[in-house]
């Protein structure tokens, strides 16, 4: 029996009906059997801050705890002024420490940027990128995934739509692949 990988994902987005969160979990559907991801919530993660981190809040522990588990990191993430959202780079932060504890470290990574305009989150999805060097995380080169006009990916029932298909099951089949190979 082959091993089953798990893959936090970060969802950058907090919104409860949010396309990335959709998209996040369309892709946990389409993944290959070896592969299950989990969402990591990060909306309740208080601001990282070293002094309150002598005596870590529970939050930062429960967090912690789920990057170490993982075998694997997907970041889902919309672009806030051609960056990360707030919420996600706190996060970051937050796995990231206290410094020389990373719980990222030496993880198979991937970033998908979803948005509803056109240029598809292009300028987060590098931002985190440039970010997880730092963090030693080998990430996924291709394919590249900037899923512009998210909002048609979507039908009326919340379902992927046909045309989309291919692409999300490609990108989750590359993944997979790299994660079975790095993890």
């Amino acid at each position: 029996m082959s091993k089953v990988y798990s893959v936090a994902v970060l969802v950058g987005s907090l919104r409860k009906e949010s396309l990335n969160r959709k998209v996040a979990l369309a892709l946990a559907a389409m993944a290959p059997a070896n592969v299950q991801l989990q969402i990591v919530e990060i909306g309740d993660l208080p601001l990282y801050n070293e002094d309150i981190d002598v005596n870590p809040p529970a939050a930062y522990t429960t967090f912690r705890q789920a990057l170490q588990a993982a075998d694997a990191v997907l970041f889902v993430t919309p672009e806030y002024n051609r960056s990360v959202p707030g919420a996600l780079k706190n996060a970051i932060d937050v796995g990231s420490r206290p410094y020389g504890q990373s719980h990222f470290n030496k993880k198979p990574g991937a970033v998908i940027s979803v948005s509803p305009g056109a240029v598809g989150g292009f300028g987060a999805n590098q931002h985190l990128r440039q970010s997880m060097v730092f963090l030693d995380v080998p990430m996924m080169q291709q394919p590249e995934a900037y899923l512009g006009q998210a909002g048609a990916l979507f039908d009326e029932n919340g379902e992927v739509v046909e045309k989309s298909r291919p692409f999300l099951q490609g990108f989750i089949d590359a993944y997979a692949a790299w994660v079975t190979k790095l993890a």
